[in-house]
């Protein structure tokens, strides 16, 4: 069995959002203060002793979030089209952290978005 270290993070945003034919409240705008959970994994630790700097993994997840903190998603790509769910916010957030982490040995497991205390969506490939 392989060894495997996961490292999680936790950051931020607010913004707003409509569920577009949503049949019910949240089809009127309405916001968010977003939470970001980031787990990113190695089978295999740097000359640090580390899978990456946690400050790394905060900085990669403010690149992405920083384009949505205090907006309407619905007036930002790609959520001008999709619906700006819980499920393609985790998604969207996802692929934009991974096209920055990712490498040979470090890999992006997970992104959590989680809209209030007790409801999130988890994206993972």
């Amino acid at each position: 069995m392989t060894a495997q270290f996961t490292l999680r993070t936790l950051s931020d945003f607010a913004a707003a959002h409509s569920l577009r034919e949503y049949p019910g409240d949240c089809q009127r705008l309405h916001g968010h203060n977003w939470k970001v959970e980031v787990e990113v994994s190695a089978d295999e630790l740097d000359e640090l002793g580390m899978v990456v700097d946690f400050k790394l993994i905060k900085q990669a997840t403010k690149t992405a979030t920083d384009r949505l903190d205090h907006q309407y998603l619905n007036e930002l790509k790609p959520f001008d089209q999709i619906n700006p769910t819980a499920e393609n916010i985790a998604r969207t957030l996802y692929q934009e952290i991974s096209a920055s982490l990712n490498s040979a040995r470090i890999q992006v497991d997970a992104v959590t978005i989680w809209e209030t205390e007790r409801a999130s969506a988890r994206y993972s490939e």
